[in-house]
């Protein structure tokens, strides 16, 4: 079985600690004066959430967490949880909304995601990284009004609000970035 060294730490790196898997957040490598180089991480444990800061010396082996990555579909949300299907085997799995969590506000419908699973249990889930969401509430903008960098809310499809330059109205598509919840351009007229 492979093992990671602190050299191979990165953004998204999947490893496990303590019998749990962690996923790195963030990491930053340090060479101090004196002393041996570290490595300072953020990881976050796939099963709980809750985000640990940890320092690795140089040197230090890591065992990769088994984890199993699956191309879902969004179907629908049902109470507490919501309903994926499995792609290739048209399996359907109910996810908790604590593990989906902010994902929820840019995940319409039908949408395909891929679906993070630790020993058969869904852990985590990431979506595409830009969607095109219909603009359903806004209020209108004023003709001649050019402030460059004014914003205002608008409600898009999936219920999430999202602030969108003053030119967009109701009935607009617009492209958004999943990982900041930012409006990025206009791609459809109502």
């Amino acid at each position: 079985m492979s093992t990671y060294d602190t050299s191979d730490i990165r953004k998204g790196l999947k490893i496990m600690m303590d019998g749990a898997p962690y996923n790195v957040v963030e990491f930053q490598f340090v060479k101090p004066g004196k002393g041996a180089a570290f490595t300072r991480t953020k990881i976050k444990n796939m099963l709980t959430g809750a985000v640990l800061e940890r320092n690795f010396r140089s040197g230090e082996k890591f065992e990769p967490a088994n984890v199993e990555t699956k191309t879902m579909q969004y179907l629908y949300k049902e109470g507490d949880s919501f309903v994926f299907m499995d792609t290739t085997t048209y399996d359907q799995v109910s996810i908790p909304s604590e593990t989906v969590g902010d994902s929820a506000n840019f995940m319409p419908e039908n949408l395909a995601v891929e679906v993070l699973f630790f020993r058969d249990r869904a852990v985590g889930i990431t979506l595409p990284n830009f969607i095109e969401q219909k603009v359903l509430e806004t209020e209108p903008g004023f003709r001649g009004d050019t402030a460059t960098g004014v914003s205002k809310p608008a409600k898009i499809s999936t219920g999430a609000f999202v602030n969108v330059p003053l030119f967009i109205s109701v009935g607009d598509v617009i492209k958004i970035d999943t990982r900041s919840g930012e409006y990025l351009e206009r791609v459809g007229r109502a």
